[in-house]
C-alpha cells in the first residue's frame, strides 16, 4: 500500500480577479497544479516573485482557499478548513514574535494559548530552547536578540505545539548572507532532530540546493520541474529551470547542431567547459569547438570566460582559481582558445 503524502495538491487551481483601468481581468496564480510531499521530507518551493509558491503555501496553511481541486494533510482534505483546524504552523520572513512578549512567553504561547499548565510550558519551553540553540535567552525581549536569535525564536513557537507539518515563508530572506547560510545548516539539522514535514518557500536557489530533499520549480503557476536537488541542477527539464537554478548555456537546435551536430536544444552549465590549448585534442566521449576569449571576470573563488564560438555565439566559462594566477587570466582576452566538456555533461531540453 502506498505511503499517504504528507501534503497534497489535486488538480489545485487558485484565480484572483483584478481590475486595472475600470477593467476587471482573471489571473490564473496557480494553475492545476498536482503535487505530493512524502511525510517527513524537507520539500521547497523555488520560484520567482509572482510564481505562485507563496499562493500554494497560503492555502495549505488555510489563509486561503483554492478556486478549484483539493488540499489534503495525510489523506484529509482540508480545502475549506480554518487554519486552527489544520496541523499545520507558520514560520514567516518578518518573525511575527510580538515584541512586549520575553523569549519564554513567545515560544510558550500556543501552549498558553492550550491552556497547558505552566509547569509542563516552561519544561518543553527549554527543552524547544535547547532545539533551537537558545539555551539560557528565555528571559529576553526579541528587541535584544540578532535576526538569527529572533529566527530561531519563531521557529521555537512554532515547532512547540508538534504540528505534523511546518511551512515556512522565506525565513531567511531578511537575514545577511553568512548569517543565511549558518541558518541553512541549522534548519535542515533541527528539520532531522525533529523528523516532521518542513514546506519551504524561496526564491533563493542556493537555500532550495542546500536543504532540500525535493523541489519543486515553479514558474507562472505551473511547475516545471520537481526532483532532488542534483537532478535539478544536472538535469534541468527546461530553458527557465536551467537559467533559474544557477547559470546555464543555453544551446538552440541550430548552434548545437553547427558546435555538435546533434539538432537538439541542451544546457551545459559552465563549470562542465574547461579552456585548453588549441592543440588539445578530445577524447572520443568530449566534444570540442575553437573560440576566442572574448571577456574575464575574476571573482577570487573563480575566474568567468566569455567566449566566442561559431561566429557571433558566446559561452560562458567557469574555471575555479586552484593555481592562484589571477594576472595570467586576464591575458587570456582575445587569445584563442578550444573549450571541451563530456558529451554526458549536455542536458536535452525536454520542455
Amino acid at each position: 500500500m502506498a505511503e499517504i503524502p504528507a501534503v497534497e495538491f489535486v488538480e489545485v487551481s487558485r484565480v484572483f480577479s483584478v481590475s486595472a483601468r475600470d477593467e476587471a481581468r482573471n489571473v490564473r496564480a496557480v494553475d492545476g497544479l498536482s503535487l505530493a510531499v512524502a511525510d517527513g521530507e524537507f520539500f521547497s518551493l523555488l520560484g520567482p516573485s509572482g510564481s505562485g509558491k507563496t499562493t500554494c503555501l497560503r492555502m495549505v496553511a488555510g489563509f486561503d482557499w483554492p478556486t478549484s481541486g483539493q488540499i489534503r494533510l495525510h489523506g484529509r482534505d482540508v480545502s475549506r478548513l480554518p487554519p486552527y483546524e489544520r496541523d499545520v504552523n507558520t514560520v514567516f520572513q518578518d518573525y511575527a514574535l510580538f515584541p512586549h512578549m520575553t523569549v519564554q512567553e513567545n515560544v510558550g504561547y500556543g501552549l498558553m494559548v492550550k491552556k497547558i499548565p505552566k509547569a509542563e510550558r516552561s519544561r518543553r519551553v527549554e527543552e524547544m530552547l535547547d532545539l533551537v540553540r537558545l539555551p539560557g535567552f528565555g528571559d529576553r525581549k526579541p528587541s535584544q536578540l540578532s535576526g538569527g536569535q529572533r529566527q530561531r525564536v519563531a521557529l521555537g513557537r512554532a515547532l512547540i505545539n508538534h504540528p505534523r507539518v511546518l511551512l515556512l515563508d522565506e525565513p531567511l530572506g531578511a537575514l545577511d548572507l553568512k548569517l543565511r547560510q549558518q541558518m541553512q545548516v541549522e534548519l535542515k539539522a533541527i528539520q532531522k532532530r525533529v523528523g516532521i514535514t518542513f514546506l519551504f518557500v524561496t526564491h533563493d536557489q542556493e537555500e532550495a540546493l542546500t536543504m532540500s530533499d525535493r523541489i519543486a520549480v515553479f514558474n507562472l503557476g505551473k511547475v516545471e520541474q520537481v526532483g532532488a536537488p542534483s537532478e535539478i541542477y544536472e538535469r534541468p527539464a527546461s530553458a527557465f529551470v536551467a537559467g533559474f537554478v544557477g547559470t546555464s548555456n543555453l544551446l538552440g537546435a541550430a548552434l548545437a547542431k553547427r558546435l555538435t551536430g546533434r539538432e537538439e536544444t541542451f544546457s551545459i552549465r559552465p563549470e562542465k567547459i574547461r579552456l585548453v590549448a588549441e592543440d588539445q585534442q578530445p577524447t572520443a566521449d568530449q566534444y570540442a569547438v575553437e573560440g576566442v576569449v572574448r571577456e574575464v571576470l575574476y571573482l577570487g573563488l573563480y575566474t568567468r570566460y566569455q567566449v566566442e564560438v561559431a561566429g557571433n555565439s558566446d559561452l560562458l566559462v567557469i574555471e575555479q582559481n586552484l593555481s592562484g594566477a589571477p594576472l595570467e587570466a586576464q591575458k587570456a582576452r582575445g587569445r584563442k582558445v578550444r573549450l571541451v566538456w563530456a558529451r554526458q555533461h549536455m542536458s536535452p531540453l525536454t520542455m
